[in-house]
C-alpha cells in the first residue's frame, strides 16, 4: 500500500461549520469522480499498528483537472480528536492519503440521474456535477436534492439549476419536504438514484424509493458491494 504524504495548500471556510482542505496532488495519485480516500493525520503510522483515531474515510470533492485534492468536512464545536486536530492545521502542514476507490462514478446509461444527499454529503456529488457539465454524453439529465437543516447550503455556485445543461438543483431544510420530493422524483421508474449520507439516511431513502417501486439495481450507494447488498436487502 502506497502512502502519499502531501501538504495543505488552501483552506476554504465553506460555512461556519464546514471547511474544504485543498491538498497538493502527489505524483502518481489519480482518481475519478465519486472517489473516496483514506485521509490521515501526522502520527497515524508511528506505532506497530496504525492509530485509527487519526484516520478517516473521506470523499474527494474535486476533480483531477482542478489540480488539488479537496477534502470537505463538517467540524462542529464539540468534535472528535481527529476533527479537533484537523481544525488547528494550517496551510503547509502535512497529511497523508492512501487507498483510493470510487463506488459512485457517473453512470452513462441514457437515463435520468438523481443525486440525493444530506448536508456535507453533497461534497461527494460535486465532482459528478462538474464531470457532467464537462461531458454530458449518455446522461439524459441530472437532478440534485440536498437536505441541510443548518440552512447553510454548500457549493451553491455549482449546485444552481441550469436548464440549458439539463441540470436542476434543490435545497431543503426539513425532512418532510425532502421525502415528499424524493417520492416525486421516484415517479421516474427508469431513473438512477444516488444516495449519500449517514447510514440512517441511506436506510430511510432506500425505504422510500423501494416503496415507490424503484428497484435495488437503480439505487447507487457510496458503499463497497458487500455493504451495498446489505443495505439493499433490508425488508421494506
Amino acid at each position: 500500500m502506497q502512502i502519499y504524504w502531501t501538504k495543505i495548500n488552501k483552506i476554504i471556510e465553506e460555512t461556519p461549520e464546514v471547511r474544504t482542505y485543498l491538498l497538493d496532488c502527489p505524483e502518481g495519485f489519480t482518481w475519478e469522480e465519486g472517489s473516496h480516500t483514506h485521509f490521515a493525520l501526522e502520527g497515524f503510522n508511528t506505532e506497530d499498528k496504525p492509530n485509527r483515531s487519526l484516520i478517516r474515510h473521506m470523499s474527494i470533492s474535486t476533480l483531477p483537472r482542478e489540480n488539488s485534492i479537496g477534502i470537505t468536512t463538517r467540524i462542529r464545536e464539540q468534535c472528535s480528536e481527529f476533527k479537533a486536530i484537523l481544525r488547528n492545521l494550517e496551510i503547509g502542514n502535512e497529511v497523508a492519503i492512501f487507498k483510493i476507490h470510487s463506488n459512485v462514478p457517473l453512470k452513462r446509461e441514457d437515463k435520468n440521474v438523481y443525486l440525493l444527499s444530506s448536508g456535507v454529503g453533497l461534497a461527494t456529488f460535486r465532482p459528478l456535477v462538474l464531470e457532467y457539465f464537462e461531458r454530458s454524453e449518455n446522461v439524459n439529465q441530472l437532478h440534485s436534492l440536498n437536505i441541510d437543516s443548518s440552512k447553510n447550503f454548500l457549493f451553491t455556485d455549482i449546485f444552481e439549476s441550469a436548464p440549458n445543461k439539463k441540470f436542476t438543483s434543490q435545497f431543503v431544510d426539513n425532512r418532510k419536504d425532502y421525502y415528499e420530493e424524493v417520492k416525486n422524483l421516484a415517479g421516474d421508474k427508469d431513473g438512477l438514484f444516488y444516495v449519500v449520507g449517514s447510514d440512517e439516511f441511506l436506510v430511510h431513502n432506500i425505504e422510500v424509493l423501494r416503496e415507490q417501486g424503484i428497484k435495488p439495481e437503480q439505487i447507487v450507494l457510496d458503499k463497497h458491494e458487500e455493504q451495498r447488498s446489505k443495505f439493499l436487502s433490508l425488508p421494506i
